[in-house]
């Protein structure tokens, strides 16, 4: 992507400091742009200055001489850095953010600086990188040497979540597709190969191969976890998952600031993912049965439209995860279903309204973790937190295990109520976050900063009395500070503690050692108050990161709850049943309708549909437009929605447990526009 030619070899004699500085920097950051703070600003250097400006349509410019050649930048104020990283990140590109971390007042030379972390379309924990209602994962793939196979790691950095599989390398695209991956880590040796095979949507980032080296992997992974053994994650003796995953671990870590060995604060487990448990979708049964996007592009006329009518992000999002990976275990389906069932005599307004209040657990607790969760955010989860036991109260018996995930520690509540503010400030930076009478140094600085004016007008009208000088007067300016000033006519009446600070034509100014004392805090006091509001914010960040698992567990049961009630509402309104499954080979749909289309045309005729063990193959024939695509996609989506644990559009519903979802139907029709294939491409 990017890199600083002028440095390439070299020594940086000839440099300016602090193009010195940026340069030694940027070494070791030569693949992705680097934005390098200066006062309100992160400025972009050489090359990178050139491909900042194109993507962001920004100034570039040349200003002053370093080694003897003018310096191109470009930049962008600090205020705005997520809403220009967004715009980086959707381009597919990665950001190194380099933050000043001495004290320009002290330094001498260039202000230290040191890179924090690297946002890559991969790891993106922040709100406005994010979109809600989607995951955005970071995957890492090798090769495994037994079986030849795709070894793969995959997380969500904002929930936390490690998953491992093997699978076969055509099996590959597709199925990072369906886990919603933007960017994929491979060994150098492997990124060839991987290029043409991979979708242009997800980013190839190549690490060095040793990175990938089974042994270290097992090293370090061990001591990350603290556990004598990787068996009781089922991948003990399979040392490339666990290459893939440590060097999925390290890169997220590193990228978010943490040191080399630290282990993420909010990585939940590692676990092995087993595709027998799930019915196979490849990505064409994906597209033609419509499930996330319609065949013409956008959301529209989706099942996901369709079934999302969930009152939380963390719902929509397990919705769509439970479309994409249909479930084949009877047990999990029953749970779900008996679920939906409990909830269709609750619902009402009185369920909705708690889940209205909640808020992103899962990711807030990310950023708890990461040491990045804004005021307000962390006001909201304390005011979510308030609602949770009003929710788990009104849960039936079906939800024992959502009921207890819910009831979380009161001391976490108790420590947010105490410490913030009702309305804490949007950024930290602008201080107002920290409740008054928390903290005794906070008050104090906060009461010599608000009431600086006060001060002076009782201590003017104190030493008017001690001195006896009527037209005494005490003020401030930027150059001498606070003084005491008396005209000359009254200078014989100064009292002996008074200091001479300036002398002026009619009059002297004078300073005591009081209001010299008051001075030294006044005039630091917002500055000091910043800083220990920070120091209490971030002490408040490290006694939450106990809760973190709690926070998780919780966001996951409000998903659970929440795609029920999605479920429930939709079968109520629109009259569908409970799928029930049998053993053996059997399909028997009694009245079934396509659960998009009955919501899209005045009246939907509903089909039955027949097949067992002795009637495997049906062939369907009729008149162009006659439904022959809509019939067939129904018994899909019949079939597939019963394997997610949810009701069915149809009367009554029997099937046995398939194994994977074949299709092949009229690639190119408009079954929500009412157009078969055949009048499509006429037309």
């Amino acid at each position: 992507m990017t890199t600083i030619k002028e440095d390439a070899a070299a020594p940086f004699a000839g440099h300016t400091p602090m193009m010195q500085q940026y340069l030694r920097i940027k070494s070791d950051y030569q693949n992705v742009l680097l934005f390098y703070r200066m006062g309100d600003f992160y400025e972009l250097f050489g090359d990178d200055a050139e491909r900042g400006a194109k993507l962001l349509g920004i100034t570039l410019t040349s200003r002053g001489q370093s080694n003897q050649k003018p310096v191109r930048m470009a930049g962008v104020p600090v205020h705005a850095l997520e809403q220009y990283l967004a715009r980086l990140v959707k381009a597919g590109e990665s950001v190194a953010i380099c933050e000043q971390i001495g004290d320009p007042a002290t330094s001498k030379g260039p202000v230290e600086r040191q890179v924090l972390r690297v946002v890559t379309p991969g790891t993106l924990t922040e709100a406005s990188l994010l979109p809600e209602r989607e995951e955005r994962c970071l995957a890492a793939v090798t090769r495994s040497r037994e079986r030849g196979q795709a070894a793969l790691a995959w997380m969500s950095l904002a929930s936390g979540e490690c998953m491992l599989c093997e699978l076969a390398w055509v099996a590959l695209a597709d199925f990072l597709n369906s886990m919603q991956c933007v960017e994929l880590l491979v060994p150098e040796s492997l990124q060839s190969p991987l290029i043409d095979s991979t979708p242009q949507s997800i980013v190839i980032k190549a690490l060095a191969d040793w990175r990938f080296e089974p042994e270290r992997a097992q090293r370090k992974l061990k001591e990350r976890l603290g556990v004598a053994s990787m068996k009781g994650f089922e991948i003990g003796n399979e040392p490339e998952l666990q290459s893939a995953a440590y060097a999925l671990i390290e890169y997220a870590a590193s990228n978010s600031g943490f040191s080399d060995d630290a282990m993420l604060p909010h990585l939940q487990s590692i676990r092995r993912w087993r595709s027998e448990a799930y019915l196979t979708l490849d990505q064409v049964a994906c597209r033609n049965l419509e499930l996330i996007e319609s065949l013409h592009g956008g959301t529209s006329h989706c099942l996901l439209q369709r079934l999302d009518q969930c009152r939380s992000v963390a719902g929509s999002r397990l919705m769509r995860q439970r479309l994409l990976h249909p479930v084949r275990d009877w047990q999990e389906i029953a749970l779900r279903q008996q679920q939906v069932r409990a909830l269709l005599a609750l619902l009402e307004e009185r369920l909705f309204a708690p889940l209205d209040a909640m808020v992103d657990f899962e990711r807030l607790a990310t950023r708890i973790a990461l040491a990045s969760i804004k005021p307000r955010e962390l006001a909201a989860l304390r005011d979510a937190l308030e609602v949770l036991p009003r929710l788990s109260l009104m849960l039936p018996a079906a939800f024992a295990a959502e009921r207890d995930a819910l009831n979380i520690d009161p001391k976490l509540l108790t420590d947010l109520k105490e410490q913030l503010l009702d309305e804490p400030a949007g950024h930290l930076r602008d201080g107002s976050v920290i409740r008054d009478g928390f903290d005794a140094e906070l008050d104090e600085l906060r009461s010599l900063d608000r009431d600086c004016d006060q001060y002076l007008a009782q201590f003017e009208l104190k030493e008017r009395e001690r001195s006896g000088i009527a037209n005494l007067k005490v003020a401030f300016n930027s150059v001498h500070g606070f003084y005491i000033e008396v005209s000359q006519g009254q200078l014989s009446k100064v009292p002996e503690d008074y200091r001479r600070r300036q002398t002026l034509k009619n009059a002297e100014r004078f300073i005591t050692a009081e209001l010299k004392a008051f001075e030294d805090k006044a005039l630091s006091a917002r500055e000091r108050a910043l800083i220990r509001e920070r120091k209490l914010y971030e002490a408040l960040l490290g006694n939450l990161l106990i809760h973190i698992p709690a926070l998780q567990a919780a966001g996951q049961a409000i998903a659970r709850i929440d795609v029920a009630q999605s479920i429930a509402s939709i079968a109520l309104a629109s009259q569908w049943c409970q799928p029930e499954f049998s053993q053996g080979q059997m399909l028997s749909i009694e009245q079934g309708r396509h659960p998009v289309l009955e919501t899209l045309v005045e009246s939907f005729i509903a089909n039955d549909s027949e097949m067992h063990a002795q009637r495997r193959l049906a062939i369907i024939t009729g008149p162009n437009m006659g439904g022959k695509s809509t019939y067939m996609r129904q018994m899909a989506l019949i079939v597939l929605m019963a394997h997610c644990g949810f009701f069915v559009p149809a009367r009554r519903c029997q099937l046995g447990v398939f194994d994977r979802i074949f299709t092949r139907i009229g690639a190119s029709d408009d079954l929500a526009g009412g157009r078969s294939t055949f009048m499509v491409e006429m037309t």
